[in-house]
């Protein structure tokens, strides 16, 4: 371990009071559903002041499961919805997504920031407010349970999900989740973290039609209770969660909401007493196990569209018949879904709220706000950034600088881009800031969303003959199994086509004849698999694709050689209605044109995206499409290139050395573009910081590194790498990251000196050493005694300030007995060593100049 000048030799021994008991919700019988005992007066919603038991009492068989088994009327905001009981008071609930704003296509309302743009922040009271805003929204859209906050670990980057996620730490995850969770809840709307656990990839999460069995994850006890259990810990007793969702995926071969093991710490050892509700379609997988583990609810109830059964309607009514589940064991799970609505206050949801405007101009600047204080400074050679009015002339380059910038996830639960708003572009941000500067917009690249279609016209036969497309439908995966028919004259590519025929996959094949030598770029759209193939080349492929992904890539063609082009498809993972789209970019000056804008700049920002979402996860680390190729164009005719990275987390910088600034924006929702504008421009002063770690290699970014980790071989994902995920598994292998974990910049400098540990408080001073204001992230970590088998260093605990110039602040930190602790599979109990522990104080997990030894 390498220290800085700055350690500070302090050794200490502390002494804690007995743990802090698990804390619990209790609310006087005089509570109402509708609201507080303050609220009663006041208005006219159904109450009722008896206890959960009480109520559950008076109820009939049928208003039993009505509660359980999700279906109630229908309505236009409720993705999952329960009837009122008014005889009783008892409110129906109306759940939505999402983690970013009003998810599952409802208009109308604010396009929040990704979760790890929030987790950027490193803010606690903003995380508060994020989550109080999102449950204000979803009420006035006639909702009272949020699917909300995503508090998994992001154990690799690939995850098609991680914009969802708080990053890669367990701390960090749960002070963020509780903070969001106890925002949500503050406005009456009952918060449901997600996903009820160890749900850490897309790949294989629902499995293959028609059995659809899902991914296993093989996780050891130690792992699971140190990393995958302690952010939803935290969310049940520091934030007050009055629901969990359970997960798809299975954990140790037990489906989540089977898992008796898991569900067992939830209830029994964490004394939860909400209710636990499967995830949506494909989570519920039985009916007396999932009741005997804990499960509470399925949703959405009825049965599955994909050929899965309803558990909870029919199946239940029989398994109480037979004695298989008792009255009693359903009494209980009614009174968990009471205990929720209870303690929340829960009021019925307004009906036909679907069309309501619940945008406010307080939103908006928090959206905006977030966007800002999350985008994290990177590399800023020379201060090149902030943009100065030496920067006369400014080069907007990149199709994400328009209209296709990229600001949120496209499925899921997120907000769709095409709202009823219309959202800044950071061309417009920076064109309105920017008076008095020339600014010169080019795009550069053809983006790296679905290409234009092939014109049928352009695609001939394989025998070279006028037609296009002959296509070859078979009964098996994609090309292997019976040819079922041979189409000739196809004029496209048509997934819909598949399903009169009984076929499984597809196959089109044709030829091309280029009109000019050049770069032809091709993608393919659609969900389930496919895959694009150019001479026998693979050029774009993606699988298992739940909703709908695209894939291009580039190759190199001559003019008036024919070439054969063939695409393959299997939608057998697709969740949505089957979509196929075959797409090219011709050769164009489209690159030649940006790199003029560049070169005529003083400073030219080049902004370059992903898409990554829900559904499937990333194959690799690379930025899709030629923008790696743009970027080094660019930077190579002009020194003061800026790069602005709106993607989902780490990618691979082949171009590091060769640019002056890169920023990660993330998918920074509709304040993107005027939030990077007042970073770039200093009117903010960049004080984001990763939740996660950026790697230098693709390897890097898969957990081990092999394919039995991530993502799994014949629907096993073994997390052998145990507790070595994100900064652990760099400091344990000492390798040295792109970026640290708890990294970024500011346009001013900090110190830290004078760590000392007083009783149960450590004490640090951080002072602002630069020329202007900004915040600091102070970071707190722990070092275990080497026998104990822990990683080197553990984020404890953090805290954000604000400095002006010159000024110094004394930072305390709490130190806990939890701090201390690990899971020992020996005596399968927590345990603490007698020591000594490293404690150390910095600006990252790999910068941390201040040290003190201590034994608890």
């Amino acid at each position: 371990m390498r220290w800085t000048k700055l350690v500070t030799s302090v050794r200490g021994k502390i002494e804690f009071p007995a743990a802090r008991p698990t804390l619990t919700w209790a609310f006087a019988a005089s509570a109402v559903f509708g609201g507080s005992v303050a609220q009663a007066k006041h208005d006219d919603r159904p109450r009722s002041a008896l206890t959960a038991e009480q109520t559950t009492a008076q109820m009939t068989l049928d208003e039993k499961l009505s509660l359980v088994d999700g279906g109630g009327s229908s309505d236009a905001s409720c993705v999952g919805r329960t009837p009122a009981i008014s005889r009783l008071g008892i409110p129906a609930l109306c759940m939505g997504d999402g983690p970013a704003g009003v998810g599952n296509g409802l208009t109308k309302v604010t396009i929040f920031p990704a979760p790890i743009s929030l987790a950027s922040t490193w803010d606690i009271n903003l995380a508060q407010d994020y989550g109080a805003a999102q449950a204000e929204e979803q009420k006035g859209k006639g909702r009272n349970v949020a699917l909300l906050p995503t508090v998994n670990i992001l154990r690799t980057p690939l995850w098609g999900r991680a914009a969802e996620t708080l990053g890669e730490d367990p701390v960090l995850s749960g002070v963020l989740g509780s903070a969001i969770t106890r925002g949500v809840q503050s406005q009456h709307v009952i918060a449901m973290p997600k996903h009820f656990a160890v749900n850490n990839q897309e790949t294989d999460r629902f499995g293959d039609a028609p059995g659809w069995l899902a991914v296993n994850a093989v996780v050891s006890e130690r792992a699971l209770r140190e990393l995958y259990l302690p952010a939803f810990d935290s969310v049940v007793h520091d934030g007050g969660a009055q629901s969990i969702m359970c997960a798809y995926n299975r954990v140790n071969g037990d489906y989540a909401c089977d898992n008796a093991h898991l569900l067992g710490i939830l209830r029994g050892e964490w004394k939860f007493e909400g209710f636990v509700t499967s995830d949506w379609l494909f989570a519920g997988r039985s009916t007396v196990r999932s009741i005997k583990a804990g499960e509470d609810q399925l949703m959405p109830g009825g049965a599955s569209p994909y050929g899965l059964d309803d558990y909870y309607g029919s199946p239940l009514r029989k398994a109480l018949r037979d004695g298989a589940v008792s009255v009693e064991e359903l009494n209980q799970m009614v009174e968990h879904i009471l205990n929720g609505m209870r303690h929340v206050g829960v009021a019925s949801p307004q009906k036909s709220a679907a069309d309501v405007d619940v945008r406010t101009a307080a939103h908006v600047a928090l959206a905006r706000r977030i966007a800002a204080d999350g985008s994290v400074l990177l590399k800023n050679d020379n201060h090149t950034l902030p943009i100065g009015r030496q920067d006369e002339t400014i080069a907007i380059i990149g199709a994400d600088a328009g209209s296709a910038q990229q600001i949120t996830e496209a499925y899921g639960g997120f907000v769709p881009e095409d709202s009823s708003h219309p959202v800044t572009t950071p061309v417009e941000a920076i064109t309105a800031r920017a008076r008095g500067y020339k600014i010169i917009v080019a795009a550069g690249t053809a983006g790296v969303r679905p290409l234009t279609p092939i014109p049928a016209a352009r695609v001939l036969s394989p025998e070279g003959t006028s037609g296009g497309w002959t296509a070859l439908y078979f009964s098996d995966a994609a090309g292997k199994g019976k040819i079922l028919r041979k189409q000739g004259h196809v004029s496209v590519p048509d997934a819909t086509s598949l399903a009169p025929l009984g076929a499984r996959s597809a196959r089109w094949d044709g030829i091309i004849v280029p009109d000019r030598s050049g770069a032809y770029r091709f993608s393919v759209y659609g969900g389930g698999a496919a895959r694009i193939r150019v001479n026998g080349r693979s050029v774009a492929s993606y699988e298992k694709e739940e909703f709908n992904e695209v894939a291009d890539g580039t190759v190199m063609l001559s003019a008036h050689r024919s070439v054969r082009i063939s695409v393959e498809y299997d939608p057998t993972t697709a969740i949505f209605a089957r979509r196929l789209s075959v797409g090219w970019a011709e050769p164009s000056n489209v690159r030649a044109n940006a790199i003029a804008a560049a070169k005529k700049a003083n400073i030219a920002v080049v902004f370059v995206n992903d898409i990554v979402s829900e559904g499937a996860d990333r194959p690799g680390l690379e930025l899709p499409g030629d923008q790696d190729a743009l970027i080094s164009a660019i930077a190579h005719v002009n020194p003061h290139t800026v790069v602005v990275l709106n993607t989902v987390g780490p990618v691979l910088m082949p171009w590091r050395h060769d640019v002056a600034a890169i920023v990660e924006a993330w998918y920074a929702g509709e304040g993107n573009a005027d939030g990077i504008t007042d970073v770039m421009f200093g009117d903010v002063d960049p004080s984001g910081r990763l939740p996660e770690t950026f790697p230098q290699s693709d390897a890097e970014g898969r957990a081990t590194g092999v394919p039995s980790a991530v993502p799994g071989v014949n629907l096993v994902a073994r997390y052998d790498e145990n507790l070595d995920v994100g900064y652990r598994y760099y400091q344990r292998h000492h390798i040295v990251p792109e970026f640290p974990f708890g990294y970024g910049l500011s346009y001013t400098k900090f110190s830290l000196s004078g760590l000392r540990v007083d009783g149960h408080l450590a004490h640090v001073t951080v002072r602002n050493v630069g020329p202007v204001q900004g915040s600091a992230v102070i970071q707190l970590y722990l070092g275990f005694p080497q026998d104990v088998g822990e990683p080197p260093n553990q984020l404890r605990a953090f805290r954000k300030i604000a400095l002006a110039p010159g000024d110094q602040r004394t930072v305390d930190f709490k130190l806990t007995p939890e701090m201390f602790r690990y899971w020992s599979e020996k005596t399968a109990t927590w345990a603490t060593s007698a020591g000594p522990y490293d404690l150390s104080v910095g600006f990252s997990s790999e910068d941390r100049p201040v040290h003190a030894e201590i034994t608890p």
